[in-house]
C-alpha cells in the first residue's frame, strides 16, 4: 500500500494528536499554556488547606459565597487546576495564568476573617471603585482569591520548542509585577526558568504572586509544595512525595461564560458587574493587512461573590488592575497584553503589538 505525505499527516493525527499542529499548522491555545505552563513553588501557612491550589468549582457547584466553608471541609479534595488564557502578536505569545485559592486568610483564619467583617460593615461593599486603594489593602481576609501571571514568550519560525520567555509579570495584591529574562538589558528582577516554564513563588495567606528565587525571605521557616504541570490535577493530601501535578483550565470555557450569562441576575458566582469600555486592538488579516479592530465587551462580572471578610474582593483576571496604575481601564491588563509589557518595559517597534491570532473573548 503507498502511503502518501498528507496521508501519512492525517495517520499521524489519529496515532498521535495534535502531532502535526505544531509542525504543519498553528499550535492550539492549551498546547502554548501547556509548553510554558509555570511551575509554582506554594509556600504553606497556618491553614494548608487554605493554601493549596484548586478551580473555583471545587464544591461541586459554581456559587462564590460558599467557598469559604466547603474549603475546610476534607470531603472537597482540592485538587490542582490553573486557569489560562492565550493571545499572540507576530512576533509573541501571551499566556495569562490564574491562580484560584478559596480563602485569602491575612491576618489568620479568625483575626483576619473578623477584622474584615468589622472593615466591611463600616466602609461598605468595595466595588470597582476605590480610588485610593487604601480599602483593599486594609482588609485582611476574604472569600475567594485569585491571583496570576503573565508570561510572554518570542516565537521561534512557529517552534514552539525554540521560543524563549522574555518577560514575565506577576499580581501580587493588586500591583504587577515586572521581571525581565537573563538576556535583557534591563535593571528590573530577574526570572528563572526550568527549561522554558518559569518559577514562580505563591506566598501563605494572601497568595500574592512573585517570581521565584529561592531567597531566605521565601522559603525561610516554610513549608513548600511544588505544583508542576502534568495534564492531571492531583490532591496535595495524598500525593505526599514529589511534585504535585496540575490540569490547566481554559478560562475560555470555565470563568467567562459565567461572567456574561443570565447566571449574572442571580448573582452566583459574581457579586459587581462592571460595564466594561470597548477595546481596540490592532490585527492582522489573513491577507497581511492591519486593521484597527473595536472590541465591545460590555457588562462583565468584575469580581467573585464573597461573603466573608471583605465583600466581593477577589475578582477574575479581567478584574485586576494595577493600584499605581489606576487611570488605566479596567481589565486592560487582560485584554490587551501586548501593549501593556511594551509599555511596562519601554520595548522598541521590533515588539510587536498587532495581533495574528485574536483572543477568544475578541470572537476570534
Amino acid at each position: 500500500m503507498i502511503i502518501t505525505i498528507r496521508r501519512f499527516r492525517w495517520l499521524l493525527l489519529v496515532i498521535i494528536p495534535g502531532f502535526a499542529l505544531g509542525v504543519y499548522g498553528q499550535a492550539t491555545d492549551r498546547q502554548i499554556a501547556a509548553q510554558f505552563a509555570p511551575i509554582f513553588y506554594q509556600a504553606l501557612g497556618s491553614s494548608p488547606r487554605s493554601d493549596y491550589i484548586t478551580n473555583f468549582n471545587f464544591d461541586g457547584d459554581w456559587r462564590g459565597d460558599n467557598n469559604w466553608e466547603n474549603a475546610a471541609d476534607p470531603k472537597f479534595p482540592l485538587t490542582a487546576y490553573i486557569y489560562y488564557a492565550v493571545s499572540q502578536t507576530r512576533t509573541h505569545y501571551f499566556i495569562h495564568y490564574g491562580v484560584f485559592h478559596p480563602r485569602d486568610y491575612k491576618g489568620g483564619e479568625v483575626r483576619g476573617r473578623v477584622l474584615s467583617n468589622l472593615l466591611g460593615r463600616g466602609a461598605g461593599i468595595v466595588g470597582d471603585r476605590d480610588p485610593t486603594g487604601l480599602l483593599v489593602k486594609a482588609t485582611s481576609a476574604h472569600e475567594n482569591d485569585m491571583e496570576g501571571a503573565l508570561v510572554v514568550a518570542a516565537k521561534n519560525e512557529g517552534d514552539l520548542s525554540k521560543a524563549r520567555v522574555q518577560y514575565l509579570e506577576t499580581l501580587s495584591h493588586n500591583r504587577f509585577i515586572s521581571y525581565a529574562g537573563a538576556e535583557s538589558g534591563s535593571n528590573l528582577s530577574r526570572f528563572q526558568t526550568e527549561g522554558q516554564n518559569v518559577l514562580l513563588y505563591i506566598e501563605p495567606r494572601g497568595h500574592g504572586i512573585q517570581a521565584y528565587g529561592a531567597d531566605e525571605a521565601q522559603t525561610i521557616e516554610k513549608d513548600i509544595i511544588v505544583y508542576k504541570f502534568t495534564g492531571n490535577a492531583e490532591d496535595p493530601e495524598v500525593k505526599k512525595v514529589g511534585p504535585v501535578g496540575y490540569e490547566l483550565l481554559p478560562l475560555e470555557t470555565s470563568l467567562w461564560p459565567r461572567a456574561r450569562s443570565h447566571a449574572l441576575r442571580r448573582g452566583l458566582t459574581y457579586g459587581n458587574i462592571h460595564n466594561y469600555a470597548p477595546v481596540r486592538l490592532q490585527v492582522e488579516g489573513r491577507n497581511g493587512r492591519v486593521s484597527t479592530r473595536t472590541i465591545k465587551i460590555g457588562r462583565l462580572g468584575s469580581t467573585f461573590l464573597g461573603k466573608v471578610g471583605g465583600q466581593n474582593m477577589a475578582r477574575p483576571p479581567w478584574g485586576w488592575f494595577d493600584m499605581n496604575r489606576r487611570s488605566d481601564p479596567l481589565g486592560i491588563w487582560f485584554f490587551d497584553p501586548a501593549m501593556v509589557i511594551k509599555r511596562s518595559f519601554d520595548l522598541d517597534e521590533s515588539f510587536s503589538t498587532v495581533y495574528s491570532k485574536l483572543p477568544f473573548w475578541a470572537g476570534r
